[in-house]
Formats: structure tokens, sequence, C-alpha cells
């Protein structure tokens, strides 16, 4: 059971990682579509979102405060879906079946990061050796 835990927190880790690179890394065309869906301060937004994803990929991935980055992480799936794919303001029905496709997407991955979270302290709590983690001090933000 180890082995997926840690299979499932590498690839989640690297997941957000190259999400994260790729707001920073593709900038411009990023913060166009940020502009496109009116969010304020859109460049701004796209790298404090791409910062985001970084630190909590790294987080997860790195077993240190897994909690905070998974917390961190759901949270702003939950708020990119809102802003970015509210299916519910789309008329053409093919451009609303793909807003409501990655809407879906965010909450079920904000979802599971939020359980990811839960583990991560419960196993800190308990003692249990669930994952990778390079300090065992700072696992997670509550024990």
């Amino acid at each position: 059971m180890k082995a997926l835990f840690v299979i499932g927190q590498v690839l989640a880790g690297l997941y957000f990682i190259n999400g994260g690179i790729n707001h920073l890394t593709k900038l411009e065309a990023m913060t166009g579509y940020a502009k496109y869906k009116k969010l304020p301060a859109a460049k701004l937004g796209v790298i404090l979102s791409g910062l985001v994803m970084i630190a909590g990929g790294l987080f997860i991935l790195l077993g240190y405060l897994a909690d905070l980055g998974a917390i961190a992480l759901a949270v702003f799936l939950v708020l990119a879906a809102i802003i970015f794919h509210n299916f519910w303001t789309v008329e053409d029905a093919t451009a609303k079946m793909g807003e409501m496709i990655n809407f879906t997407k965010n909450i079920g991955l904000a979802a599971l990061l939020l359980m990811v979270a839960a583990l991560a302290s419960l196993a800190a709590k308990h003692g249990l050796d669930i994952g990778i983690v390079v300090s065992k001090a700072h696992a997670v933000l509550w024990k």
C-alpha cells in the first residue's frame, strides 16, 4: 500500500509542479486567457496561481507540510473552477460541455486533495509511515 501512496504522491506533486511551470513559462498566453475570463489583475493572478501550484506540488511531492500544500491547491482549484469554468454562463453547447468537464475535474481534484490533507494529518498524528516525508518534524501543520 505504501508503494501506491508514493506513486500517487509523486504523480500528484509533478502534475501540479508542471502546471505551475506552464503558468509561468506561458505567462502571456495564460494572461490573455485570464483577461478573456475577466480576472482582475490577470497577470498577477497567473503568476500567483503558478507559484501556488509549484509550492503545493513540491509540498506534496516531498511530504513536507503536505496538508498545507493540498489545502492551498484545493482552494486554488475551487476558485479556478468557479472563475474560469463557469459553464452555467455559456450558451454554446460544445463550449458549455468543455467548461463543465473542466469544472468537475477541478472540483474532483480539490476533493481528493482535501482527502490527502486529512490523510497526511492523521498519519502524522498516529505516527504512520505512508509515503515520502522529508522531515518528520514538519510533515503536517496539525498533529
